[in-house]
């Protein structure tokens, strides 16, 4: 907590001894108005209780079922669109900006986060989906 500005904030520290080393070399402040006084503050550790251990279970039969409809769109979007791979930006700027290369399949690949931000700003609508690749072994 922060003894200026009273702000509260969580952080968490490998032991005591090494909250009371980082405080003494000045490397804490506030995330609020960047005061070095900072003061610990008593913790309240998380619990599991056998409910939220059942809570695990079924989040884990959940992702099973995440994956497996995944995997369901994989198939359909493998089946009716074009892989690009890398070219994604490209080939969907061809499509948008070249009416002769358009035909009734869509494409799909691979695009960095500038490539997709970009695309967004030109006006051509894309999509982000999750992908979970084939594991062979």
């Amino acid at each position: 907590m922060c003894k200026d500005c009273e702000f509260s904030f969580d952080s968490w520290f490998s032991s005591s001894e090494e909250y009371d080393k980082l405080k003494k070399r000045k490397f804490l402040d506030c995330h609020n108005c960047s005061s070095k006084k900072i003061v610990k503050s008593l913790m309240a550790p998380t619990l599991i209780n056998k409910s939220e251990k059942n809570s695990c279970q079924i989040k884990t039969k959940d992702l099973k079922l995440i994956n497996k409809k995944i995997k369901e769109y994989q198939k359909f979007i493998k089946t009716n669109f074009k892989y690009v791979g890398n070219n994604f930006a490209y080939e969907a700027r061809s499509i948008h900006y070249n009416d002769k290369k358009k035909d009734n399949k869509g494409i799909f690949g691979t695009a960095s986060n500038e490539e997709m931000k970009e695309l967004k700003e030109e006006g051509i609508e894309t999509e982000i989906i999750p992908w979970i690749e084939d594991k062979n072994n």
